[in-house]
């Protein structure tokens, strides 16, 4: 059931981006022909007035058609409602509006997430910073063997204790010790284990190891005082992960022969996303949220087939005063489209190959 909440989770997230263009495209009054849940066979269409809408098989993805590419359209090509025949302003709308309804949607996650499950709090605080989670195996903590459930106890030979600026004084040490070595106390179960971590730079010059932080003692929630704490707390926590967002794919523009290894697929997506239903459903909150940001901001890179590719080409067109050729727009979109799918398959292949079912068989 954890992967079908998951999977369900994308899905959802796919919807709320498509609903954003088509959204944009209708209330403009611009023909809209097609919205799809998924790729692959149709499970499921309605027939509207002016909209076929359906759900298809593969539901990582989805699309809004307009009847400008469709040959079998009976709309006059001069119609001036045809997105093609739309002002470049109106077309950079409808381009935009999925990556606005992504990031719009990972703030209300927040928003409801404060509201129904609560407030994460820490209770009965304890010396030392839990390790709930490690990025990856090539990140500075990896090398180090520090590991997820680790509990860090002293740094330096500094005690850390459990009181509130424990963590932000921990963080500020890392940041001031890019490519120094960093001994650390960890806790895991009954053992102390003795580990030095090297922190690497990130784009912004401070230096990073590659792990999330949480209080060390017994975790809870507690009900909001009000709707301002509510959504002061949503807009500060999706602030914080926009940001961490951002710099995670400048850090892999940058860094990209060592940062590329992180990069997730569907299937490491969705295994992700299944544990933490398993261990609790209220963590799909901000699994929920994350992936929303991710699939913003991949959206608007200025790549070929995403929509980044296609709000360049209308800045293009604004400062030629005329579109570039139909032709070379096709060409580009088609050579974009044929490598983002390779670099699909390549990490759901990746990524499958990684599961825990298919590391067992090899030992």
């Amino acid at each position: 059931m954890s992967v079908f909440a998951a999977i369900a989770v994308i899905a959802l997230l796919v919807a709320v981006h498509e609903a954003g263009h088509f959204l944009a495209a209708r209330l403009q009054g611009i023909h809209v022909n097609r919205f799809a849940i998924g790729f692959g066979p149709i499970l499921w269409k309605y027939q509207g007035a002016q909209t076929e809408y359906s759900l298809r098989a593969i539901p990582l993805g989805g699309f809004v058609g307009f009847p400008d590419d469709d040959p079998d359209s009976e709309i006059p090509p001069n119609d001036p409602d045809l997105l093609r025949n739309r002002p470049i302003l109106d077309r950079a709308i409808v381009i935009s509006a999925g990556v606005i309804a992504n990031l719009v949607f990972a703030y209300l996650v927040f928003v409801a997430q404060f509201t129904t499950v609560g407030i994460p709090e820490t209770f009965d605080p304890q010396p030392g910073i839990v390790i709930p989670q490690v990025v990856s195996d090539s990140s500075p903590a990896a090398q180090a063997g520090i590991r997820p459930g680790d509990i860090v106890i002293a740094a330096n030979g500094e005690p850390l204790d459990g009181s509130e600026s424990t963590i932000p004084t921990f963080i500020q040490l890392i940041k001031d010790s890019p490519n120094l070595p960093v001994d650390l106390t960890v806790q895991r179960g009954s053992r102390e284990l003795e580990v030095t971590v090297i922190p690497t730079p990130g784009p912004d010059g401070n230096a990073v190891i590659g792990v999330q932080l949480q209080p060390n003692g017994d975790f809870g929630y507690r009900r909001p005082t009000g709707p301002i704490e509510v959504f002061t707390l949503a807009a500060k926590q999706f602030q914080e992960m926009l940001v961490r967002t951002v710099n995670g794919f400048v850090m892999l523009v940058t860094n990209f022969g060592e940062m590329a290894n992180q990069v997730a697929g569907p299937v490491k997506i969705v295994e992700q996303g299944a544990g933490l239903a398993e261990s609790s459903l209220a963590m799909l909150f901000p699994f929920t949220a994350i992936i929303s940001i991710n699939l913003a901001i991949i959206n608007i890179l200025p790549l070929p087939a995403l929509d980044g590719g296609q709000l360049a080409f209308l800045l293009v067109e604004a400062l030629r005063g005329k579109p570039l050729p139909d032709r070379l727009q096709e060409n580009v979109m088609q050579t974009g489209l044929v490598l983002l799918l390779g670099l699909g398959v390549f990490l759901i292949v990746r990524d499958t190959t990684q599961l825990e079912i298919f590391q067992n068989l090899r030992q």
